[in-house]
């Protein structure tokens, strides 16, 4: 392997681009073929679409051990660039008065490239547990890379002790985070001319009343909770974001989309929330539409996001090292999602911490400052410790 400190692996990284409509084999592999040079074997689980590829390699234990330990996790994709004004290359990394700007070095090729950098170390170390590194893909667009490498480690069998998802934290301890759940529903009514109006069905106008309904949602969540004072937003939201609907001004719609998202507490059941949305358009709303149109339909389908919330025991023996390792008591929740639910869902303790900040995420001129990578280089230095007999 390369011995490039963590900014020679970051310029590397970046300037792949990995944007999610992008493949990311080029990066992947990179990763691959610098960790087997330094007897590191990789194991990739593609997309089922081919194009894309998740890595998982195994710094085995002194003796030769590859059950247990803790992982880091990182995804490997970038949102996009578009319509964004950069002052640099947004792919080639520019340093500039102690910061490091360029697409992904917050959101987070950076702790990708401190965890490289420091290989040669953690190979020196004589550890008694393994260390995984596990980064994916597709991240951005709804975690949707890191199932599929969570279904190949259980078909193999591995097994570890506790995770630390990377995202950019400011390198403080998050342990819980909402999760994600994103709907497209489609309404069918029945098409007329608009001087005809009982003849048909409208579409939009059924939507629009689920739609309010969503916002009463919403608001009764806003209004009586339940509520987590450690969120920036303290209750579960619920916000429809997308629609689209009719042909011509005089035209009665018979098809109206739109898309609605709800982001969870941790404890509160999606499948429960999603269940008053589906009793209503059962019990009210379909009704009132076949009165006009014995046809009318409602389809809901779940979008292919996997976004489970996180929420970390304390009592976890991997809680408990990273907080002594950083020092940070703080109890820090965030309203964005990580694969980090993914991985406690699959039985592994899994807190979130890692250099940069996400205020700098996904804006133009990203940038992570250099004294966070060095201090990400410091808490993963002593975590590889931690692991030493």
């Amino acid at each position: 392997m390369d011995s490039m400190n963590t900014q020679g692996w970051l310029r590397r990284l970046v300037a792949f681009d990995t944007t999610s409509r992008n493949s990311n084999l080029a990066m992947i592999e990179t990763i691959r073929d610098a960790l087997a040079a330094h007897g590191v074997t990789s194991e990739l689980s593609h997309a089922p679409q081919g194009g894309k590829a998740n890595l998982f390699a195994t710094l085995p234990a002194h003796d030769g051990a590859t059950h247990g330990g803790i992982i880091l996790s990182g995804h490997t994709d970038v949102v996009p660039v578009d319509g964004q004004d950069w002052s640099s290359d947004p792919f080639s990394l520019t340093e500039k008065d102690g910061r490091l700007y360029g697409r992904g070095t917050a959101d987070m090729k950076g702790f990708i490239a401190a965890s490289l950098a420091l290989v040669p170390y953690f190979l020196s170390l004589k550890r008694a547990k393994p260390l995984h590194l596990a980064f994916s893909y597709d991240e951005e667009v709804g975690c949707l890379g890191a199932p599929v490498m969570l279904a190949a480690l259980e078909r193999r069998g591995v097994r570890a002790e506790g995770c630390v998802v990377g995202e950019p934290t400011g390198m403080r301890v998050v342990v819980a985070h909402k999760g994600m759940n994103l709907y497209r529903c489609r309404v069918h009514g029945k098409a007329a001319h608009s001087s005809l109006t009982p003849r048909g069905c409208n579409a939009i106008e059924h939507a629009a009343h689920l739609i309010c309904r969503l916002r009463d949602l919403a608001d009764q969540f806003k209004s009586q909770g339940p509520y987590d004072a450690c969120y920036d937003v303290p209750f579960t939201t619920l916000s429809t974001n997308l629609i689209s609907g009719g042909i011509a001004v005089n035209t009665i719609p018979d098809v109206c989309e739109f898309s609605y998202e709800f982001r969870n507490l941790p404890g509160m059941s999606p499948d429960r929330i999603q269940g008053r949305i589906e009793a209503y358009i059962q019990t009210e709303l379909l009704p009132r539409m076949r009165q006009e149109h014995d046809a009318a339909r409602v389809e809901v389908e779940p979008m292919p996001v996997a976004v489970p919330a996180l929420e970390a025991s304390e009592d976890e023996a991997i809680t408990r090292l990273v907080r002594d390792l950083t020092g940070d008591r703080g109890m820090s929740k965030v309203s964005y999602g990580t694969e980090g639910g993914q991985f406690q869902n699959a039985g592994v303790p899994t807190v979130v911490c890692g250099p940069g900040h996400i205020e700098q995420a996904h804006r133009a001129d990203e940038f992570i400052e250099a004294a966070q990578l060095l201090a990400c280089e410091d808490f993963l230095r002593r975590l590889a410790g931690s692991l030493v007999d």
